[in-house]
């Protein structure tokens, strides 16, 4: 390894406790979906702390460093996401969140402490780099329409060359770096429908137009859309999550509400998936004299992960942590509003594994129990400020 690795390495391994430090006040402080005012006051102030950037709020709960090295050069913009979720926390750590009913769930209090140690690092070397990076502190990826939109709006991206983002993952062994090149993450909607039939006495189903039975002949069929109207080749879910309706035993209700979600990569798909529900829904509810309402909402694109761009962070995976650390990842089908940054320049999708089984720290993201192992943490820090110095030098 050559000297210029080492002393990152060093630099790295010097600030490791600061990071953890700082994911555990920000584990400890959680903050919903458009509503992080207090940790992006934190995230600054700590930015402030360090020198040598220009910080600003492209929006209200959002914060942005620039760190411009001595010369012209690319540009290269390294995005972390704030927010948390409504949650109730499981956990008997010490520092289990103070909020109730929220919680870091996802990670996203690990991503922002990678992303400010990675920050401290740079700004340590910046007269050996040229051209900028760009640290973007995101608010609400969990919540449509998403802080990555806002901040693309806000002008962000302006003079980029390059992207990328890392997210820590519970699937994957802590010490492994996923990578995925091409489609990673899946585009998602949602969509919502109202069956409307005709209440009466369970004892006389045939007075009433019973929507509890059309509805269930609504959710069987949604599913042939996957198996059989659409190629076997492409990658689709679709999944009803809520079935709502009725209020007692002996009464067949006027109405069910039904809702769910659609997962796919081509968008020409999902713009057809909609008729293609649509026409089931008609069909069935037509058929039995109801009536329906029926809404579809697009969420966020597919994340896709530009070749050359991931092309260079797997060999840097591999110069810093060797081939073993490198696992080349399926496509996840959950979704994630980075895709809106790769509308606008090329970039990566980076997976930080964080699962210990050992440890225990085996829970899914979302569960009361989530948690990483802080180990990944100095990992990820590394990787980013590997992959800045290496592609600004």
């Amino acid at each position: 390894m050559n000297k210029e690795a080492i002393d990152l390495s060093k630099l790295t391994e010097v600030i490791q406790d600061e990071v953890v430090e700082w994911r555990r006040y920000l584990h400890r402080h959680p903050e919903l979906s458009f509503q992080e005012e207090k940790t992006a006051q934190f995230v600054y102030d700590t930015l402030q702390s360090f020198g040598h950037l220009e910080l600003t709020r492209p929006t209200k709960t959002s914060v942005m460093a620039r760190l411009i090295g001595r010369g012209p050069g690319r540009v290269l913009a390294i995005r972390a996401d704030m927010d948390a979720l409504p949650i109730q926390e499981e956990n008997d750590f010490e520092f289990v969140s103070q909020n109730p009913g929220v919680m870091h769930a996802c990670g996203h209090d690990g991503h922002t402490a990678m992303l400010l140690g990675t920050a401290k690092v740079l700004t340590q070397l910046k007269d050996q780099i040229q051209g900028e990076v760009r640290f973007l502190f995101q608010h609400a990826e969990e919540l449509y329409p998403g802080g990555a939109e806002e901040m693309v709006q806000a002008g962000v991206l302006d003079g980029v060359d390059q992207v990328i983002g890392t997210h820590l993952w519970s699937p994957l062994e802590v010490g492994k770096i996923g990578i995925i090149s091409g489609p990673a993450m899946a585009s998602s909607a949602e969509f919502w429908i109202e069956i409307h039939g005709k209440g009466g006495h369970a004892a006389a189903p045939h007075e009433a137009i019973d929507s509890i039975a059309i509805a269930s002949q609504v959710v069987t069929s949604l599913q042939n859309i996957v198996s059989r109207h659409t190629d076997p080749l492409d990658t689709l879910v679709l999944s009803v999550t809520r079935f709502v309706g009725g209020s007692a035993n002996n009464i067949i209700p006027d109405s069910v509400e039904l809702s769910g979600t659609v997962r796919c990569f081509d968008p020409q798909l999902q713009d057809q998936v909609p008729v293609m529900i649509e026409n089931i829904i008609k069909g069935i509810t037509g058929a039995y004299g109801a009536t329906y309402n029926f809404e579809f909402k697009k969420v966020y694109r597919a994340v896709n992960n530009d070749q050359e761009v991931t092309r260079y962070v797997e060999e840097t995976v591999q110069d810093i942590f060797g081939e073993e650390a490198v696992n080349r990842m399926r496509p996840v089908m959950g979704g994630e509003d980075f895709s809106a940054y790769q509308q606008k320049v090329p970039g990566s999708f980076i997976f930080i594994g964080a699962r210990n089984e050992e440890k225990g720290i085996v829970h899914p993201h979302h569960h009361p129990r989530f948690t990483i192992d802080e180990s990944a943490l100095p990992i990820g820090v590394r990787l980013l400020t590997e992959f800045a110095y290496k592609m600004l030098k």
